[in-house]
């Protein structure tokens, strides 16, 4: 008997995004698109004025999802669905992003230090001409932050790439005093979610 090609390919440089597809026993194939906007990124991610947060985080994973499936139809590539996702952090209605460098970690950990914020994680599959996306939404509550503990742990570079300057899987548990939504929706990509959208594409786990 033939063996039914069940894998995808995931749009994402994020090593979490893998590990988790890896958790749940989805096949990937690792696709990467262009990201600096110096050089021609493949996705605009820049924010729309008026445009909503839940709006965002669901326009670029789709338009990661849509850039992938043009880069494997342009190189000929097995024409295999098109995992992509994409992550933001939003405090009382504001996107906060990834910081640019550590003095921004340390003022972004600051202003969430004692609050609860939103997590979206939005994911989407391509497949030619079409597109499925589902959105995932967490509320996160961290604890007082030091500004010592702030400082330490930005010196561990963990911040540094995230959105929203932490990592729930990392260090930075330990900021957490609840949650409520989808943890793997808060690293990246919400399993729950994922799952229902490549089962529409006839995508299961091996």
């Amino acid at each position: 008997m033939t063996r039914v090609d069940n894998r995808i390919y995931l749009a994402s440089r994020s090593p979490r995004r893998r590990e988790l597809l890896k958790q749940i026993g989805i096949a990937f194939e690792p696709l990467l698109l262009r990201e600096d906007l110096r050089r021609g990124a493949d996705v605009d991610e820049t924010l729309i004025p008026g445009e909503s947060p839940e709006s965002y985080v669901s326009r670029v994973a789709r338009a990661k999802a849509e850039a992938g499936w043009h880069r494997i139809a342009s190189r000929r590539l097995l024409p295999r669905p098109v995992l992509a996702a994409d992550t933001t952090v939003v405090l009382d209605g504001e996107i906060i992003g990834k910081p640019a460098d550590a003095r921004g970690a340390h003022e972004l950990l600051r202003r969430l230090s004692g609050q609860t914020h939103q997590v979206l994680t939005a994911v989407a599959v391509a497949r030619a001409a079409r597109v499925e996306t589902a959105l995932s939404i967490s509320a996160v509550e961290f604890r007082e932050l030091a500004d010592g503990e702030i400082r330490r742990y930005v010196a561990s570079g963990e911040p540094l790439d995230k959105a929203g300057a932490y990592a729930i899987q990392g260090r930075a548990a330990m900021f957490v005093r609840a949650i409520s939504g989808s943890y793997s929706g808060i690293m990246g990509l919400p399993l729950f979610e994922t799952a229902e959208l490549l089962a529409r594409f006839n995508v299961a786990p091996d």
